[in-house]
């Protein structure tokens, strides 16, 4: 399935990019990445999907291609919510499927909850439709005011951007993020610089830092009511070596997945399929082969995936 088109919604701020593959008559998929990555997080596992289906995989106002931020606004969950209904309104979407790696799930799950009748199918990969904080909620007002400190720091540096080496900035995206294998890292890198005079220059929003400045986190109780306004079908892809939790790498701690798991058995019953894929948490990124396939079946069938893969 080859590339149609690069899209570009306008917006008040600029203007929303994305990349759009696979039929336009066909059923619409949204795509949303993760923190600090960009369209091309979906670049080697879409080609592997059905192709008798729309995908656009978007990058979030800040990353990749899509304009920043006006100066003085805070990047939040809510705001990237607003972005789908812009994308989705330009596109002329009622009704679509989405699919949403980390944060993207996160940010699907509660555009999915917000707007209920609009989204048949939520694809969930190593995530959750929302972010819990089940030990540390008398962090969450700490964090907002490291947002704003953050911001107005920025805002006060002036700095220009960091010019380095594509080698450089290879390494340092590896370094920083173990997940992501090198031919992951370097699509993601084509989306997420600019090539200059002298070197390569982020193209992200400085603003942009830590996940929790962002990230709306919900009680346990908060939770389970918003689940109980879905209608979609869910599926929820885990990887054996990923995370569910912005300060734990890996998720040795299962009381987040279990509660997450039992709920949604619970309240959606039959909508809800859970699946472990042998991975980490970039497993669509690295091994899409791995995922394609249930991912395929949950699109084209209203059966259950397999429990194992």
């Amino acid at each position: 399935m080859g590339l149609m088109s690069e899209l570009r919604v306008a917006v008040p701020w600029g203007h929303i990019a994305a990349k759009l593959w696979g039929s336009q008559q066909g059923s619409p998929v949204l795509c949303l990445h993760g923190w600090l990555d960009n369209a091309n997080s979906f670049g080697r596992l879409i080609p592997l999907l059905p192709k008798d289906f729309c995908y656009v995989a978007m990058d979030f106002g800040g990353h990749g291609l899509s304009s920043h931020y006006s100066p003085g606004l805070l990047y939040h969950q809510q705001n990237f919510v607003i972005e789908i209904q812009r994308v989705v309104a330009a596109l002329k979407w009622n009704r679509f499927s989405i699919m949403g790696h980390s944060f993207g799930g996160f940010v699907g799950g509660m555009f999915s909850c917000l707007f209920p009748e609009m989204v048949d199918k939520l694809i969930l990969l190593d995530t959750s439709p929302f972010a819990l904080d089940f030990k540390e909620l008398e962090n969450l007002l700490t964090y907002k005011r490291r947002a704003i400190e953050h911001m107005l720091q920025v805002e006060a540096s002036q700095k220009p951007p960091r010019v380095v080496s594509p080698e450089e900035m290879l390494q340092g995206l590896l370094k920083n993020n173990s997940h992501v294998g090198e031919e992951g890292a370097r699509l993601l890198l084509q989306r997420g610089t600019t090539q200059v005079a002298t070197g390569l220059v982020l193209n992200r929003d400085r603003r942009i830092a830590l996940p929790e400045h962002s990230i709306d986190f919900l009680s346990r109780e908060l939770f389970v009511h918003s689940i109980q306004r879905l209608q979609a079908r869910v599926l929820l892809i885990k990887a054996t070596q990923g995370f569910y939790n912005v300060r734990r790498v890996y998720d040795t701690d299962k009381e987040f997945i279990l509660f997450v798991k039992d709920t949604m058995q619970s309240v959606l019953k039959e909508r809800f399929q859970m699946v472990e894929v042998v991975g980490n948490h970039y497993m669509h990124l690295n091994q899409p082969q791995h995922v394609a396939g249930v991912i395929g079946s949950f699109l084209k069938s209203s059966e259950s995936p397999p429990s194992q893969l």
